[in-house]
């Protein structure tokens, strides 16, 4: 599928992929959009360099801010089913496959805190330790689960035991990465 080439239209903080370093693109680069999955956009730079822009910067590439998935509870769905659903909405923003599919996720416990309310607590790992967008993607995590209306607060810490193998992926992860 060929890159989409887009202009910025203003000025855009990003973040540099994989070092996690905060950059500021200035409006006029051109930038190919390489992925846009999980409410953020990765693109190429003129130089050959991979960041990522948030949703809410969309509009610095002509796109619209992406809609927050609906977190309204179903009478039917679990809170850790839904957790676990919000975690499928976090993708690497090298790999085109959510961190759940990924392996990713190794934990995810839910303590209620007395007033109807839950601290959500997961533990999540990198595909690389020295991968810099370990942040990134623990804050999207977090994000994602506290926009939960039972949840007070998530907790996102990354491990690095066990270390990530491309074992721990879904079946559907590998077909779609063609390892299968």
């Amino acid at each position: 599928m060929p890159f989409e080439s887009v202009v910025l239209n203003r000025d855009c903080d990003v973040v540099q992929i994989p070092s996690g370093q905060a950059l500021k693109l200035p409006k006029g680069t051109e930038v190919q959009i390489s992925q846009s999955l999980g409410g953020s956009f990765t693109v190429v730079t003129p130089g050959g360099y991979m960041v990522q822009i948030a949703g809410k910067d969309a509009d610095a590439i002509g796109k619209t801010p992406p809609k927050t998935p609906a977190s309204s509870p179903k009478a039917s769905e679990s809170l850790e089913k839904r957790i676990w659903d919000q975690l499928k909405t976090c993708y690497d923003p090298e790999i085109p496959v959510n961190i759940v599919d990924l392996g990713l996720v190794y934990e995810c416990k839910i303590r209620p805190t007395g007033d109807g309310k839950n601290v959500v607590e997961v533990k999540m790992t990198l595909t690389a330790p020295g991968c810099g967008m370990g942040g990134p993607l623990a804050a999207d995590a977090r994000n994602k689960i506290e926009s939960l209306p039972e949840v007070k607060e998530a907790k996102v810490d990354l491990v690095w035991e066990p270390p990530w193998d491309r074992n721990m992926m879904s079946e559907a992860a590998k077909l779609q990465l063609g390892m299968m």
